[in-house]
């Protein structure tokens, strides 16, 4: 007998023992590991597909028995090697090894990770190996989705859909698993991140400042997959299904019959033209024009979700079913003749259910139809009336739309003017410049269909002379007094401008407002001018925030700091700080001291900013100039010169190409750098 033989059946014994550690302590900890894999897995998978394949993923944990997987042999108790690195002790009466500090249950961990980030990195058309086994578990005829939670989670979940999965994963492995840093970036390593240095820093600015209320959320009904809510799928659209494919089923013994036939009289080689994929897409209930949504006129003030979908069907061509039904066919498969153009991060596909009309009608030459998919997406389909211009489709995301977001949508772009439709709730509607604050806003005509007159569009390029915006107000059966204004950046939604006021003393953080005062048109007199720079990047909202007035050295004049956030339809933002020094005019441009795309900077998770700009005094002399937030309490500056002042401003003489760094101490003991 080989002497090696008894070590071998220990092997099996000590692998046995493993998968029995492993298996308990994924049974032990199952809510926890499927909640982990539901924050993982990527958003775009949507909230059912996302609670299935999170318990998908976990179930799938364990190797299959006789599998003969080449992964890493599941740690038994007898060779343990200790706890996962940056974990946390396992409580008292816990199994020590299928804990969440042991290492059974942190093989499992590190297998359910690799499977959840797994989803991101396949093309979304490839399952991928695991799923040539069955995909459990399924739910036919139920739609599935976590508790809903309030408007802080709605905004961390949004922040998250913004970061790639290893981020996602680093800021789930911190707040949930209580891992330090060392113990993320190891575990990212294991399960193959190129980047888990980067991603830990990137998921250090998720949740602030307030990372106990971030954990607190993440671990709330919003993120946990294990106790969910049932809705029914669409039951009419089941039903239609069940009649196509009965219809389908007869068609194919029909067709068969006359394939026969025709095989029998057709000489051998002819060809056959191939079927109109749009014509055969219109025998689909989806995108029959009878099935089309349609919105009571009233509805928009019987209801606590105003937005796209309390818009009714208006327009003088809402019942013509041959308009419709191009749009509908075109929608589901554009031919190559049609220009289409989306937002970014919006999708094409053809509508997964009915869509909801929102208006037909003729503008400018043109037959228009917008169409509303089930919260998601406003698409324009338009075709010219006469000539040889081409038919257009415009896809945008209108997902969390809401009075001011959901107001308006481009109808007709010509030339230098926009036409919109207006929603039905609102009551006036007027015109103003940007760059004129003290003019008084001029009426704008708005036609009985919702549509009104042609609105000059900003100058795309050349002089920066007006920035036409729109002034609208709410109906009161809405909510009393409640002006806007929207611009347009040339995507189908108009984005909506707000202001925050500077910090005062003693008193809490101030919110985003109205950008309709005087102080707020003021700062937007300053820097629209900057918003070219976010045309077509499909931008939600856009905030002016004050966030600190500085006394000037060599006579005292104040300054402001800006920083002008833009949101977008998909989650990520783009800030650009500005400082508007005195001035010889109320319009003359700010200067732009950092520009930074994909953060989270001066939105509710990132609230503490420190920026810095070198500026030249009347008398020649040159001064590093630097700003914080209302939370920084001492800013230091080093480097060519040096400096500090126990307070969220500071100015330092120096030369005009001195290089500096400026730091920052918070109240609460935390530490900021200058953005750039």
């Amino acid at each position: 007998m080989p002497i090696h033989q008894p070590q071998q059946r220990t092997d099996v014994q000590s692998d046995r023992t493993g998968v029995q550690q492993a298996e308990a302590a994924l049974v032990e900890h199952y809510p926890r590991l499927v909640r982990l894999a539901y924050v993982v897995l990527p958003p775009a998978l949507g909230r059912h597909r996302r609670v299935l394949t999170a318990h998908a993923v976990v179930q799938r944990a364990l190797p299959v028995t006789g599998s003969g997987t080449s992964g890493p042999r599941v740690p038994a108790q007898s060779r343990r090697t200790g706890a996962p690195a940056g974990a946390r002790p396992a409580p008292q009466g816990a199994s020590a090894d299928r804990g969440p500090s042991g290492a059974a249950y942190g093989w499992v961990r590190l297998r359910v990770l690799r499977a959840a980030l797994a989803h991101e990195r396949r093309p979304r058309w490839w399952p991928g190996p695991a799923s040539l086994r069955p995909a459990l578990p399924v739910v036919w005829g139920l739609r599935l989705f976590p508790r809903a939670g309030g408007v802080d989670e709605l905004a961390l979940d949004r922040a998250l859909s913004a970061v790639d999965g290893p981020v996602r994963a680093a800021f789930a492995l911190q707040l949930l698993e209580g891992l330090d840093e060392s113990g993320v970036r190891e575990l990212l390593a294991g399960a193959a991140v190129a980047d888990p240095a980067g991603a830990v820093r990137r998921a250090a600015r998720l949740g602030r400042p307030d990372r106990a209320g971030a954990q607190a959320m993440l671990r709330s009904g919003e993120f946990d997959p294990c106790t969910v809510q049932t809705r029914p799928s669409d039951l009419l659209r089941r039903r239609h299904r069940v009649r196509a494919a009965a219809v389908a089923a007869a068609l194919c013994v029909v067709a068969g019959g006359l394939a026969v036939a025709a095989g029998e009289g057709t000489p051998s080689g002819g060809g056959g033209g191939g079927g109109d994929r749009a014509a055969a897409g219109a025998s689909y209930p989806v995108l029959d024009p009878a099935e089309l949504l349609r919105t009571a006129a009233e509805r928009w003030a019987d209801t606590s979700r105003v937005d796209f979908t309390a818009w009714p069907a208006r327009g003088g061509r809402a019942d013509d079913d041959a308009l419709l039904g191009r749009a509908l066919r075109t929608w589901a498969a554009p031919p190559e003749s049609v220009r289409v153009s989306t937002t970014p991060g919006t999708v094409t596909a053809p509508p997964a259910q009915p869509p909801r009309l929102l208006f037909a009608g003729e503008v400018d030459g043109a037959a228009v139809v917008l169409l509303h998919d089930g919260g998601v997406r406003v698409v324009r389909y338009a075709e010219p009336l006469s000539g040889s211009g081409g038919t257009a489709l415009d896809f945008a995301r209108a997902d969390g739309a809401d009075v001011t977001t959901g107001a308006a949508v481009v109808v007709s772009r010509t030339g230098d003017g926009a036409r919109f439709l207006l929603a039905p709730w609102i009551d006036e509607s007027a015109t103003r410049d940007l760059l004129a604050p003290d003019a008084p806003g001029r009426p704008l005509e708005v036609g009985p269909d919702g549509v009104t007159a042609a609105v000059p569009r900003p100058a795309a390029g050349g002089a920066c002379g007006t920035w036409p915006v729109l002034r609208l107000r709410s109906s009161e059966r809405i909510v009393e007094k409640h002006a806007f204004l929207l611009t347009d950046l040339g995507d189908p939604a108009p984005a909506h401008l707000t202001y925050t006021p500077k910090p005062g003393r003693g008193a809490p953080a101030r919110q985003p407002r109205e950008a309709t005062s005087t102080e707020a048109l003021l700062a937007w007199a300053r820097t629209a001018c900057s918003l070219r720079t976010l045309a077509g990047s499909g931008v939600r909202s856009v905030n002016n925030w004050a966030f600190a007035e500085q006394k000037l050295p060599e006579g005292g004049a104040s300054a402001d700091w800006l920083c002008t956030r833009a949101d977008t339809w998909r989650g990520p933002g783009r800030v650009l700080v500005q400082f508007l020094g005195p001035a010889s005019s109320a319009t003359e441009p700010a200067v732009v001291v950092a520009d930074r795309d994909d953060t989270a900077l001066c939105s509710r998770f990132g609230q503490h900013v420190l920026a810095g700009t070198r500026w030249k005094a009347p008398s020649g002399r040159w001064y590093i100039l630097a700003a914080g937030s209302r939370a920084v309490a001492r800013i230091e500056v080093s480097g060519a010169v040096r400096g500090s002042a126990d307070r969220p401003t500071i100015a330092v003489r120096t030369s005009r190409d001195a290089d500096v760094e400026l730091t920052a101490s918070l109240r609460d003991g935390g530490t900021l750098t200058a953005v750039r």
